[in-house]
């Protein structure tokens, strides 16, 4: 700042001028007193005393004025820069001038207001931290958008589903939401499924629910008005991720609606013919032993239902029990072969085993578990396969840390499409197909898997329709010891 527009140099020339104008005054007045009642000589020794004096008073004059105002602006100036401190930021900023004047009071009160300011940005620091911790924590994406739609803050979450949404073409993929209708508003950051939530909320300004479905993905939204100056507001949306919650709920009822159509059937044979024997419409024993048997298949199946449900049931709460030791697998196939020889003769099917020429030997698995998984394949091929066609177990060693067993067959097989949910439960591609339905549950193959991946294995199934099928089940020959703790 210069010094003629500071404080110093505005008083400084005031001072300089009021007393300039009382010397002129005073010389006005004097110098022709002077004159009049002071001869000549005399007369010029007294102007040059009295020019003499001026000066001399006026230089001491302008000295203890600038002295006093540097005692007044040097205060001024450190408060100048602390302010400016302040204003940078540095809030802990303070003043150190004792004085018992007004500026010592201005000082106290400058010092005392820095420390409330300093302490409110320490508590607004404090608490936007912990907002920002706990949006950071968050499972569920937070997004907050100002009144035109454009996006204020997000938590780590809503900035990668902001990110992975706008690179979504959402005019080329189904979108469906409930309760709002789709808008076609384009002029915002809001994603395109949140559009007509966001222009619901900044409308009414009240909260808005909705569950969207973007491609394979459910989100249930909650959306809250932001509320700033009236009239202009925008939103803040959580997003939670119910895509599990959702299958889940599908699984549910799907569960409910095939269970209740599997019991009905037995049940209903159960009661149609134990009320036929009530009823006396059995005309000989044979026709009497003919219903009671059909009693019996259907009250047998229903056991092997509930049984299944239950171990099934185990298996996916994760309690699936299994007993760890060294299993031939040669042995175990070998005796499979022969429980299931006599069942291929009596339906006319030509079961074959090809096993490996090297001993198959897997050091942690549950053998009864495992003759379980085989049981359930070769029942699936027996009772999909018709007279006269092939069956085959092959068995082989296809890596020095694994081994495959696979069970063929040359029944009709089964279509493409529906392969993906061949080991959901209660699975039946095609029912028309099916030759012996009721001895089948739905629940084989579901267990199947679950047996298979407790062991760490895999399963895959490969099907042409009219042709056959085969599933294919590859094993570790050992097991990690975290594996086996788990597995136990």
């Amino acid at each position: 700042m210069k010094f003629w527009k500071s404080l110093v140099g505005k008083l400084w020339y005031t001072i300089i001028l009021l007393v300039a104008c009382i010397l002129m005054t005073l010389g006005v007045f004097l110098l022709p007193y002077i004159d009049i009642n002071f001869s000549a000589d005399e007369s010029g020794e007294i102007k040059k005393m009295f020019v003499l004096v001026c000066i001399v008073g006026f230089s001491l004059t302008t000295f203890f004025a600038l002295f006093l105002l540097s005692k007044i602006t040097q205060p001024m100036q450190k408060l100048i820069q602390a302010t400016n401190e302040i204003r940078k930021g540095n809030y802990d900023t303070r003043l150190s001038l004792v004085t018992s004047d007004e500026i010592g009071e201005l000082a106290n009160t400058f010092n005392h207001m820095a420390g409330e300011l300093e302490d409110t940005i320490r508590n607004l620091n404090h608490e936007k931290e912990r907002v920002a911790s706990v949006l950071r924590s968050m499972r569920d994406a937070v997004v907050s958008f100002d009144s035109e739609g454009k996006i204020i803050s997000t938590n780590p979450q809503g900035a990668k589903l902001m990110s992975a949404w706008q690179g979504i073409e959402w005019n080329k993929i189904d979108i469906r939401y409930s309760p709002q209708e789709q808008n076609g508003d384009t002029d915002n950051d809001v994603p395109e499924p949140l559009r007509p939530l966001f222009k619901a909320v900044v409308s009414h300004g009240e909260d808005q629910s909705a569950e969207v479905h973007v491609k394979q993905s459910v989100w249930s939204v909650q959306m809250a008005p932001l509320h700033t100056e009236p009239g202009n507001r925008g939103a803040v949306a959580v997003l939670r991720d119910v895509t599990e919650e959702a299958h889940l709920e599908k699984m549910r009822s799907d569960f409910i609606a095939n269970i209740s159509h599997e019991i009905r059937t037995p049940l209903s044979m159960i009661q149609g013919y134990s009320e036929a024997l009530l009823d006396g419409m059995a005309a000989s024993p044979k026709e009497s032993e003919e219903l009671i048997q059909v009693i019996h298949d259907e009250s047998l199946r229903m056991g092997r239902l509930v049984k299944d449900l239950l171990d099934l049931a185990r298996m996916e709460a994760g309690h699936i029990d299994v007993t760890l030791d060294r299993v031939d697998v040669n042995q175990l196939l070998d005796r499979v072969y022969r429980k299931f020889s006599v069942a291929a003769k009596d339906q006319g099917l030509r079961l074959e085993y090809k096993h490996a020429d090297e001993p198959l030997i897997l050091e942690a698995a549950d053998e009864d578990k495992l003759e379980q998984v085989f049981t359930n394949l070769l029942d699936n091929a027996f009772r999909h396969t018709p007279s006269g066609k092939h069956i085959y177990i092959i068995s082989s060693m296809i890596s020095e840390n694994e081994l495959e067993i696979r069970i063929q067959d040359e029944g009709k097989g089964i279509p493409r499409e529906d392969l993906p949910f061949i080991f959901e439960r209660f699975y039946k591609a095609d029912k028309a197909r099916v030759r012996d339905v009721g001895r089948g549950t739905g629940l084989g193959l579901a267990i199947v898997k679950h047996i298979i991946d407790a062991h760490k294995g895999t399963i895959e199934v490969d099907s042409i329709h009219g042709e056959g099928t085969e599933f294919t089940v590859v094993l570790p020959i050992k097991q990690h010891k975290s594996d086996k703790s788990k597995l136990t």
